[in-house]
């Protein structure tokens, strides 16, 4: 009989630690995954915004200002384009470039996470979006294209890092539907 409760008691002595073990292990393994968990917010929390890793509104309003430019000058889309309605406003609507750099400084400072809040219009008109703001101008796919290589470029020239300038473009690209919508192919 003593042999009996010997061996009951020794078996719930290892019961409770086998018990004690495994609350162990859930603690730990708890406290693992609460580590792991708080590791990856704080990683994701001190990544910089998009417009951070750009350098702010003043280096977007230094690509802003190349590009601008660099579009008039273009053949395909510029002052010289085979398309009527773009040849036309980089010849007779210069005086509003400033402004345009302007709006697509805040656009790109915008998109890309910035403090400013980008709110197109025309003049004297209510607030429109970059479908209504292109219809006119019949941009063409092909077109979008080369003016969002002429923006690969400007960002090139003012040696934005290849990570960021591939967001730049695909924030860009997001929009060529809108862009293109009143392009009708011939």
């Amino acid at each position: 009989m003593v042999r009996g409760q010997l061996k009951r008691t020794e078996g719930k002595r290892i019961m409770k630690t086998q018990i004690s073990i495994v609350k162990s292990l859930a603690i730990v393994m708890t406290l693992t995954a609460l580590l792991i968990a708080t590791s990856v917010q704080a990683a994701a929390q001190s990544e910089k915004s998009l417009y951070e890793r750009l350098g702010g509104v003043f280096a977007i309003a230094a690509v802003v200002d190349h590009f601008s430019d660099a579009l008039v000058k273009n053949p395909i889309v510029g002052k010289n384009s085979k398309n009527p309605a773009l040849r036309k406003w980089n010849r007779e609507n210069l005086s509003r470039l400033p402004g345009l750099k302007f709006m697509r400084t805040l656009w790109v400072c915008e998109v890309t996470g910035g403090p400013f809040k980008f709110s197109p219009t025309k003049p004297g008109k209510t607030p429109l979006g970059l479908e209504e703001a292109h219809r006119d101008l019949k941009i063409s796919p092909a077109e979008f294209d080369e003016v969002a290589a002429e923006l690969g470029r400007s960002l090139d020239f003012a040696k934005v890092p290849t990570r960021e300038k591939g967001e730049v473009l695909a924030a860009f690209a997001a929009h060529k539907d809108e862009v293109t919508a009143g392009f009708k192919a011939k």
